[in-house]
């Protein structure tokens, strides 16, 4: 009599949604430590050179790793993502946050920042067809009025300009963090943000560079530790922290992944507190864990999606 055949069964691959949640963190991880680096830069350089410049000197490793991975060219869907993007995250995220960033403490900018995941929710409903319900728009307006508030007691009964630019800084990156991971879905996450730093390289490069040597002529260089902050933010925030960014949102969806944002006001909070010792009240950290609350509460509101 023959023995019944087997079959080995493999073993169950892991869930694409924690593999998202996984690339997610990396990426939140590298971001977190933006504002602190960029409060840092801005004590001797321009806030103007350090948005631009970054996204400059991370366009060369971009454009290495293009070439020599022979990547393709973006296709006409895929271009679009790829140029709001860089409009979004290369361009104007940078730029903003780093004005503000002049006025402002980093622990003050992370609360702001708790608005991004929301914001993002919110580009990616539009452009994905996702139809958001009005308890989704009552959590919303649920932030934002508690963001204007802990904005309101810093500043006195004021808003004060970097909050000014922060607000245009959370458009901005939620619409370049949606649009990025929806043509990262096809092209993928570390060709998305090359191409969107290559691309924007032409129209940098001549405001930097004159910048750059006007810096260096009239001040000298900088202290070795304002380059390191700026190395950080060039290499980490604008290249490497994009390639688990854009690959989680890919993988796991940008509305489930992006909640792994939630965590980056607090991570940036201790990390003003405790590696660069920015006296932060505690009262940062009670907003910071109410706007983490309520964004929360915003995304599981995101009930019906398109077919």
């Amino acid at each position: 009599m023959s023995r019944p055949t087997t079959y080995a069964v493999p073993a169950p691959a892991a869930s694409p949604l924690w593999e998202g949640y996984s690339y997610g963190l990396i990426g939140v991880l590298v971001f977190s430590l933006t504002l602190p680096m960029t409060r840092i830069a801005v004590a001797e350089m321009s806030p103007l050179l350090i948005g631009l410049g970054r996204a400059l000197v991370a366009a060369v490793p971009a454009a290495l790793l293009l070439w020599l991975g022979r990547s393709r060219l973006p296709n006409r869907d895929e271009w679009r993502g790829v140029v709001l993007a860089a409009l979004g995250i290369v361009v104007g995220w940078p730029l903003t946050s780093t004005l503000a960033m002049a006025t402002v403490s980093s622990s003050h900018g992370a609360v702001f920042n708790g608005l991004l995941p929301l914001c993002t929710a919110i580009f990616a409903a539009w452009r994905s067809g996702e139809r958001p319900s009005g308890a989704f728009w009552g959590w919303a307006g649920a932030g934002a009025i508690l963001v204007m508030t802990y904005a309101l007691r810093q500043g006195h009964g004021s808003l004060q300009t970097g909050d000014l630019w922060l607000l245009v800084a959370v458009i901005l990156g939620g619409m370049g963090y949606a649009e990025g991971a929806r043509a990262s879905r096809t092209l993928g996450g570390a060709r998305t943000i090359c191409w969107a730093l290559v691309i924007s390289a032409p129209v940098l490069a001549v405001p930097v560079i004159w910048m750059g040597v006007d810096l260096v002529t009239t001040s000298g260089w900088p202290d070795i530790g304002v380059l390191g902050a700026f190395a950080y933010l060039a290499f980490g925030s604008m290249f490497l922290g994009f390639f688990a960014w854009y690959r989680g949102l890919a993988i796991g969806g940008i509305a489930r992944v992006g909640q792994v944002q939630l965590l980056q006001p607090f991570l940036t909070v201790l990390a003003a507190a405790w590696l660069f010792h920015e006296p932060v009240e505690p009262m940062t950290f009670v907003f910071a864990l109410a706007v983490i609350a309520i964004i929360a509460g915003g995304r599981r509101a995101i009930v019906k999606k398109a077919a």
